[in-house]
C-alpha cells in the first residue's frame, strides 16, 4: 500500500527548517567555538559548502527516485543493496541517538534536574503519537514550532545589537586547521535536516519539482540564520561561549535583557521539539523502506490504512528512543550522530556521481555539476575523520555490527533456499 501524497512545498520546507533549526542552533556554538576558535566562520562556511553539495546530490536523486528512504533507496538503485543498507543503517542509528539527545535537550530547558528524564520520555511518547496520526499533522505542528524558534532567534539578534559598548567579548581561542575541520563536522550536525525532506519522497506532491525546491529554500534560509546567530555569539560572548551551556541565553544576559531569557529557553525547547518530531518521522520512513527490502524486520513495512503512515515503524522508533533516554544521557552523542549522517551523505554523493556517469553522454549534466557530488563525498570523509576519536570508533563499530548482521541474514536465507530447492 503506497503512502499518500499530501505534503505541499510549504510543508516540505517547514519540515526541513524544523529539522535544521533545531537544538543545534542553541547548543552547538560552545563546542564549535572551542574547536575552531577564531576560525569559526571558516568552519561554518565549510559545513555549509558540504551541506550544499549533499543537498544538491539529494535533490537530483530525489527527483529521479521519488520514493521513501532517501539515500537508502538511492544507494540501492545506483550502487547496489549493500551501499543502500549502509546508508539506511547509518541514518537510523545516528538519528535514533540524535532523537534521544533532542528529547534530553527539551527536558533540560523546561524541567528541573530531578524531572528531566521523565519529561524527556514523555516528550518522545507524545511526539511518537503525533507521527502516528498523519503526515499533515506532523507538518502543521512543525510549522508552529519553527515560528516560535525564529521568534526567539530574532530576540537574540536584537539583544546582540543592543549590547552596551563596554561589554567587550572574551578573546577567541587560536584556530587550527584540525580544529576548523572538527568544528565543521559538529556544525554540519545542525545542517543535516534537509534529509528529512528526501525521506518523505512518497508523500510530497509533484516530488520531482517540489523536493529540489524545498531543499534549496530550506538550506539557504538556515545558512543565513546561522551566520547571523554565529556573529551574535562571537561579537557578544567571544571565547566565553566555550564555557556556556546556553550561549544564546548568555547573549541576552550580556545585553541586560534578563527578562527575555525565559523566552529564549522556550524557543530552545520548541526548536528541539521540532527537530525531534521531524527526526522521528524521517526514521519511520527510512525504516519503512528498509523493512520493504527485509533489511529490517518486515513487520515494520506495514502502513496504517486510515492515516497512511508507517505506524509500526514509528512506534518501534519511539520505543527505542524511550529506552535510550531511560538509561543514558546522550548530550555527547552529537559526534556519533554526525559520523552516521556524514556516512549517509557519502553514499548519497557517490550515488549521484554514479547516476551522472550512467546517463547517455548527451543527457549528462555539465562537468562542474558532476564535480558537486565528488566534492561532497570528499567533504563527508574529511569531516567524519576529524570528529572526536571516540565518536569515530563507536561509529565504525556500530556500522560494522550492522553489516555483519545483514551478512548473517543473507547467509541464512541462502541456506534456506538451498535446503528447500529440490
Amino acid at each position: 500500500m503506497p503512502l499518500a501524497r499530501r505534503l505541499t512545498l510549504a510543508d516540505a520546507v517547514a519540515i526541513g527548517l524544523g529539522s535544521m533549526i533545531g537544538a543545534g542552533v542553541f547548543t552547538v556554538w560552545g563546542p564549535a567555538v572551542g574547536a575552531a576558535g577564531s576560525g569559526l566562520f571558516v568552519a561554518l562556511l565549510l559545513a555549509g559548502v558540504v551541506a550544499f553539495c549533499n543537498a544538491t546530490s539529494s535533490a537530483r536523486l530525489a527527483a529521479a527516485h521519488p520514493v521513501s528512504g532517501g539515500a537508502y533507496a538511492y544507494g540501492r538503485a545506483e550502487l547496489g543493496p549493500w551501499w543502500g543498507f549502509v546508508a539506511g543503517w547509518c541514518f537510523v542509528i545516528g538519528k535514533l541517538a540524535s532523537c534521544a539527545a533532542m528529547a534530553m535537550t527539551v527536558a533540560a530547558y523546561v524541567a528541573p534536574t530531578a524531572w528531566q528524564r521523565p519529561v524527556a520520555i514523555g516528550v518522545v511518547a507524545l511526539l511518537t503519537a503525533v507521527t502516528c496520526f498523519g503526515v499533515t499533522r506532523t507538518a502543521r505542528l512543525t510549522q508552529a514550532l519553527v515560528a516560535v524558534t525564529l521568534l526567539g532567534l530574532v530576540v537574540v539578534l536584537a539583544a546582540a545589537g543592543a549590547s552596551p559598548p563596554s561589554s567587550a567579548p572574551a578573546p577567541l581561542p587560536v584556530g587550527t586547521a584540525y580544529g576548523v575541520l572538527q568544528a565543521a563536522g559538529l556544525l554540519f550536525f545542525a545542517f543535516a535536516g534537509y534529509a528529512r525532506i528526501a525521506t518523505m519522497g512518497e508523500e510530497v506532491r509533484d516530488p520531482a519539482r517540489t523536493i529540489p525546491r524545498a531543499i534549496g529554500i530550506a538550506l539557504s534560509a538556515v545558512l543565513v540564520v546561522y551566520v547571523l546567530v554565529g556573529a551574535a555569539v562571537v561579537l557578544t560572548l567571544g571565547g566565553a561561549a566555550t564555557t556556556s551551556a546556553a550561549p544564546l541565553v548568555g547573549v541576552v544576559d550580556v545585553a541586560g535583557w534578563h527578562a527575555a531569557a525565559p523566552a529564549i529557553r522556550v524557543a530552545a525547547a520548541a526548536a528541539a521539539t521540532g527537530a525531534l518530531l521531524a527526526l522521528l518521522s524521517g526514521i519511520g520512513r527510512t525504516s519503512l523502506a528498509m523493512a520493504r527490502e527485509r533489511d529490517l524486520p518486515s513487520a515494520l513495512a506495514a502502513i496504517d490504512r486510515r492515516h497512511h503512515v508507517p505506524r509500526r515503524a514509528q512506534l518501534a522508533a519511539g520505543a527505542v528512543v524511550v529506552a535510550v533516554v531511560a538509561v543514558a544521557d546522550l548530550r555527547g552523542a552529537i559526534g556519533f550522530s554526525s559520523f552516521g549522517v556524514l556516512l549517509y551523505y557519502l553514499v548519497a554523493n557517490l550515488s549521484a556521481a554514479a547516476r551522472s556517469r550512467a546517463v547517455p553522454p548527451a543527457s549528462r549534466p555539465p562537468r562542474a555539476a558532476w564535480l558537486v557530488p565528488v566534492a561532497g563525498a570528499i567533504g563527508c570523509v574529511a569531516l567524519a575523520a576529524t570528529l572526536p576519536p571516540l565518536s569515530v570508533l563507536i561509529g565504525v563499530a556500530v556500522v560494522a555490527a550492522g553489516v555483519a548482521l545483514r551478512g548473517i541474514r543473507i547467509a541464512r536465507d541462502r541456506r534456506r533456499r538451498d535446503t528447500t530447492t529440490p
